[in-house]
């Protein structure tokens, strides 16, 4: 009766760190929904505080101009809103996060399957066994 409190314990175990992963995945699928909203939405700004007709501006991805930088020779005011740099650090920091879940997600449903394997071996030991008897 031991092994199988050990077992099941051990299943519980796999089964908190494949969450853990359905987590970490989760985060990440958000950071890259941020990414993407970034990049591909378009954007107002304010010129002054409280500004009632703010500058509609493109997205920084899909823009009609060569690129959505070129404002800062024009005196645009939607260069510096929305930076490359933020977009690309919310990216990257989703790299780790994927990982990890994957790693972790992986392991757990590993785990939990092996352990199924072992249990059906065991009980398909016991057959031969009684015949033998």
């Amino acid at each position: 009766m031991r092994s199988r409190e050990y077992d099941l314990d051990f299943r519980d175990r796999a089964g908190r760190i494949r969450a853990w992963g359905i987590g970490l995945l989760a985060v990440a699928t958000l950071q890259w929904t941020w990414c993407a909203l970034l990049l591909l939405t378009p954007y107002s700004v304010d010129k002054e505080p409280d500004d009632r007709y703010p500058e509609e501006c493109e997205s920084r991805l899909l823009t009609d101009r060569g690129t959505a930088n070129d404002g800062l020779r024009r005196g645009d005011w939607c260069q510096n809103e929305r930076d490359w740099p933020e977009a690309l650090a919310v990216l990257g920091l989703s790299v780790p996060v994927s990982v990890a879940g994957v790693a972790l997600y992986t392991s757990g449903s590993m785990s939990v399957r092996m352990s199924a394997h072992a249990e059906a071996m065991r009980e398909l030991d016991k057959y031969p066994d009684a015949r033998n008897a």
